[in-house]
């Protein structure tokens, strides 16, 4: 499903533990994770990045000023990565943040079981958007940006609604579904980066880590870079 391309300036190797020696050889900053979501973490791991996981403990309520939805998530994405940076002034800090947009409202987290089922027959045989966005801190700067991909969700019955939601796979995630859930599979059709969806953009991760200073260029083949919508800034 995934498949990445790892350069760094000596020659990459095809093994994960070469590509862990790699990252060791050029001397790359520390690294930490401001996320609890295993996701996000089996992400950055597979593309080779030993890190550190610090969950950051910030409020996500919306506030005033938080409009359109990209500017809400990259402002969570940037506290989420401030919160943690503190800790470790030698570390780049990744933040990052998912929300998923039908009908111009913002869909997080379930607060229960009741509202997945809802959120899912709301979802179901229509396109929605995904957001997520990173944001890396260090003593040298800050940067983010955010991607955004358009989902079509296939046209599922009550009874598979309520089969996964009872699972409770769901009930941690943006949406109240994951794309990667393979009994599942509530996507008919991904326009954009795939893994913006399950919670975390590789193309626009890697550039961001190249900004502040890891000698890394990470692509992912499940990237329809054209459709792929990202803004920067530092």
């Amino acid at each position: 499903m995934w498949a990445y391309h790892r350069r760094t300036m000596i020659e990459p190797s095809t093994t994960p533990d070469h590509l862990f020696q790699d990252v060791q050889a050029v001397k790359l900053p520390p690294l930490v994770l401001a996320s609890g979501s295993p996701r996000r973490a089996e992400i950055l791991s597979s593309a080779g990045l030993l890190m550190d996981v610090r969950p950051a403990d910030i409020s996500e309520h919306r506030r005033p000023g938080d409009d359109p939805p990209d500017a809400w998530v990259v402002r969570l994405a940037e506290e989420k990565a401030a919160a943690v940076a503190g800790t470790n002034s030698d570390a780049v800090t990744l933040g990052a943040d998912t929300i998923v947009v039908i009908d111009d409202e913002v869909l997080g987290k379930p607060s229960s079981r009741e509202e997945a089922v809802a959120t899912l027959r709301r979802l179901r045989n229509r396109t929605h958007h995904v957001m997520t966005a990173v944001a890396l801190k260090s003593r040298n700067g800050k940067w983010s940006g955010y991607s955004r991909s358009v989902v079509k969700v296939r046209d599922m019955t009550d009874v598979e609604i309520d089969q996964y939601v009872e699972s409770g796979l769901p009930l941690d995630k943006a949406g109240s579904y994951g794309i990667q859930d393979k009994l599942f599979s509530p996507a008919e059709r991904v326009s954009g980066c795939y893994l913006n969806v399950v919670g975390l953009p590789v193309c626009l991760t890697g550039d961001l880590l190249s900004m502040a200073g890891f000698d890394i260029d990470i692509d992912c083949d499940d990237c329809d870079k054209p459709l792929n919508t990202v803004s920067m800034q530092s």
